[in-house]
């Protein structure tokens, strides 16, 4: 539906920009100058009574600190929900304002806005538009009539709505930076080409940090890697105010109050590149601030593995606020698939645990602007070790008559592994009042257990305590301990639709980067020194006081660990072929 040949030829001056093929404009060119505003309307997908639409303003006027952008529909069309604006409408009249972190608008600049809308009938694109009250050409197009599109990398297909399983079907993402340092080491080419997570914990690692790859480059990669199937792109939303309060060694940049920060200048940043028109044939999987609401349930209410930094978030309700924040902006985004971190089983497996959990859950995604329609899934395991199944023993088994709930391992847990946990958990979501097409992910990174200490076969019968320790594959000291722990080994595969629930393994965790510090390291990125790292640390009760298993000579967290990532091939299992 392209209303002028002027606007189209804009269209694909921008197109060139962002491919890098130069296209011959003529003397059209001199004539889209003098063209004030070009609006590119297109509708990305629609249906029997809805539609997704993305609009993208580009000024060839003088530069802007804020804009407006105004149109009437011709139809009974209804805007339901939007992001990167301030959307409002009267009758068939809309509003368009921009948000505080998209105001600047430069000479030959472009803004890109999305929203949900309804209808009924004909969905016609709107015959003018106007910025700042000066009316603009207009491109537009939609699932009946798609106008010219661009073949390249960038073309960002036509999606239909939300796949069930966004990892059915399609390839994941392989991050060439953690492929490279993989390759690097021994054995490393056996699994650099395996899909990890990119992980944004600060600010600054949206744009990229110390020339490092930022969002949009890894997305531009993605739509390299993507060709004409479907690929999963897994992004980790981490930087909460006062995060990981029951953890030092991944404390954050934002203070326990910084809660507006964190949605204008981390939040709402991450929105805007992911809605951009050219990422929309992405599946994008969002694992949203691993470990933040498990602490508000476990270390916040006054038992013995209570911190201080864990009542003030509580207290504060600003991870509950950030959360409900990311799934409302996120979820609003037609190829965005939002999965909450949900602990393991080793943290949440007590019923005294679970049952708060899933309240805790249902809170977040229903308040402050979240819905469960926002969440696709949850995720387990999440830069943790405990193993997808353990084979040789389970939860019922008996020794002489007793329980090996009451073993020292198992300590009346419920669980023994994280699959029978994700599934029971994703039971009790459903209940209640999650969408019945709940998935889980599981983070098998680093839990394999493999090498030498690997049992064969079931413990011996002779207690509870020698039979649980005799089978186990988890070979840590104690459930607790999570900070890169000696022994560990690659887990599973990334593999979509496992198991029943289960959406898909994924390393999330990418192999080789540390979880913390082994001793005080000075650093910028708000990073502590958490004892838990510390090999000589005696523990404290949230490991039981026991040793804590760590390597030594760990670097900060997020950075590359050589020796950890040469134990996680030796010790992969299955084995690396």
């Amino acid at each position: 539906m392209s209303h002028t040949r002027t606007s189209l030829l804009a269209a694909m001056a921008l197109v060139a920009g962002a491919t890098g093929t130069a296209l011959a404009v003529g003397q059209a060119g001199a004539a889209t100058s003098a063209v004030p505003c070009t609006v590119d309307y297109k509708v990305q997908s629609q249906w029997d009574t809805g539609f997704t639409a993305a609009v993208t303003i580009t000024n060839n006027a003088a530069a802007k600190s804020g804009w407006t952008v105004k149109w009437s529909y011709a139809g009974n069309q209804k805007v339901t929900n939007g992001w990167n604006g301030k959307i409002s409408q009267n009758g068939a009249d809309v509003t368009v304002a921009n948000e505080g972190y998209n105001g600047n608008l430069a000479s030959g600049g472009s803004v890109s806005f999305g929203f949900n809308g309804t209808y009924s009938g004909t969905n016609s694109v709107p015959p003018t538009f106007t910025l700042d009250g000066v009316t603009c050409n207009v491109d537009g197009g939609g699932p009946t009539d798609p106008g010219p599109t661009d073949p390249g990398p960038t073309d960002p297909g036509t999606p239909s709505g939300k796949a069930n399983n966004p990892y059915t079907g399609a390839k994941v993402y392989v991050n060439p930076e953690w492929s490279a340092k993989a390759a690097a080491e021994p054995g490393g080419s056996k699994i650099a080409n395996q899909p990890t997570a990119v992980w944004l914990d600060r600010i600054a690692a949206i744009n990229g940090v110390k020339g490092g790859m930022g969002l949009r480059a890894h997305l531009d990669e993605a739509l390299k890697q993507k060709g004409s199937g479907e690929l999963v792109v897994q992004v980790v939303i981490y930087d909460l105010p006062g995060r990981d309060c029951a953890a030092l060694a991944s404390n954050g940049e934002l203070g326990p109050n910084d809660i507006d920060k964190y949605k204008s200048q981390y939040i709402d940043p991450i929105v805007t590149i992911l809605s951009e028109a050219k990422y929309a044939g992405l599946r994008i999987a969002t694992v949203i601030e691993p470990d933040s609401l498990p602490n508000l349930v476990t270390n916040a209410g006054g038992t013995p593995t209570t911190t201080d930094a864990c009542v003030t978030m509580k207290g504060n309700g600003n991870y509950e606020k950030g959360v409900s924040y990311a799934l409302d902006k996120l979820g609003a985004i037609p190829n965005v698939y939002n999965y909450i971190d949900a602990a393991h089983h080793g943290w949440l497996g007590w019923d005294s645990n679970l049952g708060p959990a899933v309240q805790q859950f249902h809170k977040v995604a229903t308040t402050n602007g979240a819905s469960v329609k926002d969440v696709a899934g949850f995720i387990v395991n999440t830069a943790n070790y405990s193993p997808t199944k353990e084979p040789h023993y389970k939860v019922t088994d008996t020794v002489s008559g007793q329980t090996i709930r009451q073993s020292k391992w198992v300590d009346w847990n419920q669980y023994v592994d994280e699959q029978s946990f994700a599934q029971a958990m994703r039971d009790k979501l459903v209940a209640a009042g999650f969408d019945s097409g709940l998935g889980m992910l599981i983070d098998t990174s680093r839990n394999g257990w493999g090498g030498s200490a690997r049992p064969s076969g079931p413990g011996p019968q002779t207690t509870v305590d020698g039979y649980v320790d005799g089978s186990r594959i988890d070979r840590r000291i104690h459930a607790g301990n999570w900070c890169n722990q000696s022994g560990a080994g690659i887990g599973e595969r990334p593999t979509a639709a496992p198991a029943s629930g289960i959406d898909a393994y994924v390393w999330v965790k990418p192999p080789g980067e540390s979880d913390g510090n082994s001793a005080p390291i000075p650093n910028d990125e708000g990073k502590g020194f958490d004892r838990m790292c510390d090999p000589t640390y005696g523990g404290n009760p949230r490991n039981g006081n026991n040793p804590t298993g760590s390597l030594p000579n760990s670097p900060l967290a997020g950075q590359w660990f050589s020796s950890q990532f040469q134990q996680l091939v030796k010790n992969a299992y299955p084995p690396l072929s």
